[in-house]
């Protein structure tokens, strides 16, 4: 059977087949006009956008269309036969015959058609839903992927204002003879870094944009509403039940699929009756007719006898397979689960006693290094150790959204 499967992992695999060089250009472009008209939406708002939007999807409905308009074809009946007959075949003379002759399928084989194509149609949905739910995955990713990048820029503009602070007082500190040049070198050195790393960092942001506008796929200049909290919200037990009912709704489908299927091959083991008409001339006089009757019969029934027993091996393969794939999804979340309670734990450090030191340190050296209390070596190792703490805050965050995305949409097997 056909699968036109929409998932994460194949999106995201043709994505990081973009080249680097590609990426950066269009980062560029993107940059130059990220203050004009940018949209700004919620994650709910962007989820909705891309299951409207998704090309992926579109043709998912254009296959439900496709199962549901060939439940027509569910009763089929064989060609109609036309034969002429001409020639001596009454008489010496020349006559001539026209028979017409239709056969129609007997016993069950219509509804089986139809039943089997009603449950083609019911399998497009279930591929549809799974296509959906892994397309909702990869937004939430990217998203928050670009709230991230919005962070770390929020991060470097901290580090800027504390180190042009610096520089202030280090040149103010060398203009009264209390410190030596290296300080304002230092210090200039600093600053020059961080504007530097504020560059790359917007062409980071913008690839991040155009990587949530490539899943929404929409030419409109969408961003994520940076109003929404950093911290992704996670609701237990809820995707988790989703994601389980999916796959099973899928593979059962499929087994549903496979049983109609196997009842098709042996309702075509079912004989075939046939009408016809006859008109004819005889010693070429006319007109002479009848009607005619018979049966096809299918004395060699075996095809359709091993295929409907094929089909019923793919019931079993079906099974088995949704049997593995529960197992493995129970694994994966048992895994997903343990990370997701690091991270949370990791950050819930931060949150509670992390950030306010690394605030605290920065607040206290500055104000000892401008009194004079403080070397400036001693000042810089201070600062040093609190913008490591905010770089692993801002880490620890990014790390607990993705382990709570995950956990939140586990990664379905449907193959």
């Amino acid at each position: 059977m056909k699968k036109t499967q929409y998932t994460y992992r194949k999106i995201s695999a043709n994505f990081a087949k973009i080249p680097l060089r590609t990426l950066r250009l269009s980062a560029f472009l993107f940059f130059t006009i990220l203050s004009h008209a940018q949209t700004k939406i919620s994650l709910e708002k962007a989820i909705e956008l891309a299951k409207s939007n998704n090309i992926d999807l579109k043709i998912a409905d254009k296959e439900i269309e496709r199962q549901n308009i060939l439940k027509k074809t569910a009763f089929q009946p064989d060609p109609l036969q036309v034969q002429y007959q001409g020639g001596q075949f009454n008489s010496v003379d020349f006559d001539h015959n026209v028979s017409v002759q239709q056969f129609f399928p007997l016993g069950n084989v219509t509804k089986a058609n139809r039943q089997l194509q009603e449950e083609l149609a019911k399998l497009a949905e279930k591929r549809k839903a799974l296509s959906s739910y892994e397309l909702e995955k990869a937004v939430t990713l990217a998203y928050y992927q670009y709230l991230y990048g919005v962070s770390i820029q929020k991060l470097n503009s901290e580090l800027n204002e504390i180190y042009t602070k610096f520089l202030k007082n280090a040149e103010l500190r060398f203009k009264t003879g209390e410190s030596g040049n290296i300080e304002v070198i230092s210090a200039k050195a600093k600053v020059k870094e961080i504007e530097t790393q504020k560059e790359q960092l917007n062409y980071d942001l913008a690839i991040y944009q155009k990587q949530l506008q490539f899943f929404i796929q929409t030419d409109e200049n969408i961003v994520p509403d940076q109003n929404t909290a950093l911290q992704y919200t996670f609701i237990e037990n809820q995707q988790n039940t989703k994601a389980e009912t999916l796959m099973t709704d899928f593979y059962q489908q499929q087994i549903s699929v496979y049983q109609k299927e196997a009842g098709t091959f042996k309702a075509l083991r079912t004989p075939k009756v046939g009408l016809g008409y006859f008109a004819q001339t005889i010693n070429t006089e006319s007109l002479f007719q009848g009607f005619t009757a018979g049966l096809q019969i299918p004395l060699f029934g075996g095809v359709n006898t091993t295929k409907a027993k094929a089909a019923e091996i793919s019931i079993s393969q079906s099974q088995l397979a949704l049997d593995k794939n529960k197992m493995m999804l129970n694994l994966q979340r048992e895994e997903l689960q343990n990370n997701f309670q690091k991270q949370q734990k990791n950050l819930a450090y931060f949150q509670n006693e992390g950030l306010l030191y690394a605030n605290q340190i920065i607040e206290t050296a500055q104000k000892s290094y401008a009194n004079g209390d403080m070397s400036y070596w001693s000042y810089i190792s201070f600062l040093n150790q609190a913008i490591d703490i905010k770089k692993q805050f801002a880490e620890a965050t990014h790390s607990y959204n993705q382990s709570a995305i995950e956990l939140q949409f586990p990664t379905i097997k449907n193959n």
